[in-house]
């Protein structure tokens, strides 16, 4: 009896940690993705033709984005600006598209989208769902790219990050959070578990 009322205790010990856990993860996905708006871009296919236009795509789009976000304060103000520029954003996509001498339709929305974790070059962002400006080539069934369009944080032009992040409304301690090599990725990958245990309990 006592061995089992120590195997009862851990568990329940161990039902508290990951559900104070999962608040965390929760509360630091949620938090991110009101300040920053992601970029997907879609290929046509996973031909090597299709995957090369998606990158051009993508330059063209970034380039289109870069100038209609100029001195943006906050995601608020990026979302509106985007939305109101999706036509400009879409009609810069498809005169690349003809530029390299290929005829696929192309589309551009705002549609919140469910990303996992991951890990850019100077930062890394935890799996959820956020806001993104989402471009689809053609039939849109080729490996995808992604990253941030606001703050600006994928940008060529963007040589420090941390200033770019907070000048967007970041605070110091959520540019810490997905700057941090030591720890916060298996933290984030840990975000991206207790998603997927969302969704598969949500799924019953």
């Amino acid at each position: 009896m006592k061995r089992a009322a120590k195997w009862e205790v851990a568990l329940l010990i161990g039902l508290m940690v990951s559900l104070a856990w999962g608040c965390w993860a929760d509360r630091t996905q949620r938090e991110l993705a009101d300040q920053v708006l992601r970029l997907h871009v879609l290929a046509n296919s996973d031909s090597e033709a299709d995957q090369a236009l998606k990158l051009k795509v993508r330059d063209s789009v970034l380039q289109k984005a870069e100038e209609i976000l100029n001195g943006c304060p906050d995601r608020e103000t990026a979302e509106a600006r985007l939305s109101a520029a999706l036509p400009e954003i879409e009609d810069a996509a498809r005169q690349r598209i003809a530029a390299e001498g290929a005829d696929e339709a192309v589309t551009a929305e705002l549609r919140p989208t469910v990303f996992p974790t991951k890990e850019y070059e100077d930062f890394t962002l935890p799996a959820g769902e956020y806001l993104a400006l989402r471009v689809v080539i053609g039939e849109g069934e080729g490996h995808n790219w992604w990253c941030v369009v606001f703050p600006p944080l994928c940008a060529e032009t963007t040589s420090d990050l941390a200033e770019t992040a907070m000048a967007a409304g970041l605070t110091e301690d959520q540019v810490a959070l997905i700057t941090e090599s030591d720890g916060y990725v298996l933290k984030f990958k840990a975000v991206e578990l207790w998603e997927r245990l969302k969704a598969y309990f949500n799924a019953y």
